[in-house]
């Protein structure tokens, strides 16, 4: 009996890893990759991004399915408030670029780019591919300072709250920044 429950125990714990998204205060890994806004492909550089401003860098499972498009339509809509706080917004996910040109169009509005990941290095190296199947991003959202800062992480496969707690995490940095 006692070897069947430590090999239970460790069969757990090598078969269910520990997620371990980045958090506040740890340096966002620097990344260039293609990217597509209003369907159109560019050199996407975060270390570019972050010399206009901070950056709200989310991963999503898929685009074209339901959750990835109800939080790309949040995006699209709070892009101005983005904007406002001096902030850019990336989307990335493991799709190819003609996948995400479409969905740039279609459910970005043509407000945001979305980042083509499909060797999953950019996931890779902020802990958010999705466990439960590996081919795919985790719904995480990060906010990064100017300065590479990660500033707020945000982990929910809900894709309800990410542009409601971004927008906080930002407004809240901004206002730090003013002091």
């Amino acid at each position: 009996m006692k070897r069947l429950i430590a090999t239970l125990l460790i069969c757990s714990s090598v078969a269910a890893p520990a997620f371990a998204a980045l958090k506040a205060g740890d340096q966002a890994p620097a990344f260039t990759t293609q990217a597509s806004l209003g369907g159109k492909v560019f050199s996407y550089s975060l270390a570019d991004e972050l010399k206009k401003g901070p950056v709200v860098l989310y991963f999503y499972p898929a685009a074209f399915t339901k959750g990835c498009t109800i939080e790309a339509h949040m995006f699209a809509e709070a892009v101005d408030k983005y904007k406002a706080l001096g902030a850019t917004v990336i989307g990335v996910s493991a799709d190819n670029i003609d996948t995400l040109n479409k969905f740039s169009v279609s459910e970005c509005r043509s407000k945001f780019a979305v980042a083509a990941d499909t060797d999953q290095k950019i996931m890779k190296s902020y802990d958010s591919v999705l466990l439960s199947k590996t081919s795919y991003a985790d719904r995480v959202s990060y906010v990064i300072a100017p300065n590479g800062s990660i500033v707020y992480e945000y982990s929910s496969m809900d894709p309800d709250k990410h542009v409601a707690n971004t927008l906080q995490a930002l407004e809240q940095w901004t206002a730090k920044q003013k002091k």
